[in-house]
């Protein structure tokens, strides 16, 4: 008799049980299911992501792209003979002795379609001084052409952003420089001029120049130390600047309005010395399309220094970094669901599932498509208030449980919450993360040993 009484409880425990574990291979085929839609979605922001690189670089191509400033460099001609007794013509590039740098530098944004891209307007001026010590301590010193081919060569990277003529006072002359360099200079594109420098064969001779340059360009503004000491100054209305390049500023200020920045280099900083001998380098990896730029292949290339002139754009990396938690919100979804499921005896349906799993990707294409308008924050703020309203009042209509329904609402804004301050961390963001995950894992650890899996 007691056989006959289990057999039923027995079946209907084996049946529960079965409905389960049906119910959780479904549940796992569904976020399998998901994942497409997740790599369509950051296959989409990847595309968004490269238009706007490819906005900013036709911008660049049509205003001035970045510009590296090298020089003023004197190339001076000089004969000597080679192995067979014949006379050739060989060069050397003397570096002045000081070189100090001034400059303003105003950002301002351009538009192309939806995306904004920064470019800038500088105002320069070089002052130095050469001194002829350094160049009549050289063995070449006696065979130098003082009057034949000597060039003043000033770099500059993209010749397109001379905005006015770039005027010269050398040794109180006022000369217009030319465009073009000397082949035999150690900087590739630029301008130039022939100049008398037998003033430099007296010694100890001083010869003080200056040198107005006035260029646009975009993304950076960068400089190389040829002076035996090298000083820069810079004032900016760019708020975010980032400092690069071999040296970092001696002294900085970053303000909302703007920055000041100051590098001092000094040459036994540098790995080149005062006077260089002109070298032909490999330029077979450049083309029109890959075009040289002063200090690319220069021997002082390794020494530039400046600063890069950001705008901050870095909703699509933000948007990425959030799309890589979605496996986890789904995740915690489906479960905090199915638990539901457990506890109060509610049967959701597998394609109620994958709607409110599609719901949880949509929040993710609303964010890239508000943030390209608005900013970052208020378009996540708007993207998870509507994903999650959406997904509320879905659940109250299945469950007809108004209070559990707002919970899981009140599940997914923490959910939010905690991803958007995590892609807003850098230095800690993977331990935030770890800390997180672990107290999420514990979370549902606890409330699935109270579930009895055995009464459905």
């Amino acid at each position: 008799m007691n056989e006959q009484t289990n057999l039923p409880h027995k079946e209907r425990h084996t049946q529960n049980r079965d409905a389960i574990t049906l119910k959780i291979l479904l549940i796992g085929v569904l976020i399998v299911i998901l994942i497409i839609p997740m790599f369509m979605i950051q296959n989409l922001i990847s595309e968004r992501e490269n238009t706007a690189k490819e906005a900013t670089t036709e911008v660049q191509q049509k205003w001035s792209g970045p510009q590296t400033i090298i020089g003023p460099v004197l190339t001076l001609s000089y004969t000597y003979q080679d192995e067979k007794g014949k006379n050739k013509t060989g060069y050397i590039n003397y570096l002045p002795d000081q070189l100090d740098i001034t400059g303003d530098i105003e950002t301002q944004e351009l538009k192309r379609g939806l995306y904004e891209i920064i470019v800038y307007n500088s105002s320069l001026e070089l002052k130095g001084k050469f001194i002829s010590k350094d160049l009549l301590e050289t063995n070449l010193s006696r065979d130098i052409k003082w009057n034949e081919n000597a060039t003043l060569n000033l770099g500059v990277s993209d010749l397109r952003g001379i905005c006015e003529q770039v005027a010269l006072t050398w040794n109180g002359q006022k000369y217009n420089m030319e465009p073009g360099v000397n082949p035999n200079s150690i900087v590739y594109t630029g301008t130039s001029i022939h100049l008398n420098v037998s003033d430099l064969l007296t010694p100890d001779k001083t010869i003080e120049f200056s040198v107005k340059l006035t260029t646009k360009g975009s993304a950076s503004i960068l400089f190389a130390p040829v002076g035996k000491t090298t000083n820069v100054a810079l004032n900016s209305n760019c708020p975010t600047p980032s400092f690069s390049g071999a040296f970092l500023p001696s002294e900085r200020e970053v303000t909302p309005n703007g920055f000041t920045s100051k590098w001092k280099v000094l040459e036994i900083n540098r790995n080149f010395s005062q006077v260089l001998r002109s070298y032909q380098p490999d330029l077979s990896n450049y083309t029109p399309s890959n075009p040289i730029r002063p200090g690319e292949i220069s021997i002082v290339s390794s020494s530039i220094f400046g600063v890069d002139l950001l705008f901050p754009v870095d909703h699509y990396q933000k948007s990425t970094r959030s799309a890589k938690y979605a496996f986890l919100i789904i995740v915690l979804t489906f479960v905090v669901c199915f638990f539901v499921e457990i506890v109060q005896k509610k049967n959701i349906y597998p394609l109620q599932y994958l709607l409110v799993g599609l719901a949880l990707c949509l929040f993710y294409t609303l964010l890239v498509s508000t943030s390209e308008h608005i900013n970052f924050t208020w378009a996540y703020l708007l993207s998870a208030l509507a994903t999650t309203t959406l997904i509320t009042l879905y659940m109250v209509g299945i469950l007809k449980i108004k209070k559990t329904a707002f919970t899981i609402g009140g599940l997914l804004v923490c959910l939010y919450t905690y991803i958007f301050f995590l892609i807003q961390l850098e230095t800690y963001a993977l331990l935030a993360g770890s800390i997180g995950l672990f107290v999420i894992l514990a979370i549902v650890m606890y409330f699935s040993q109270k579930i009895n899996w055995h009464n459905n």
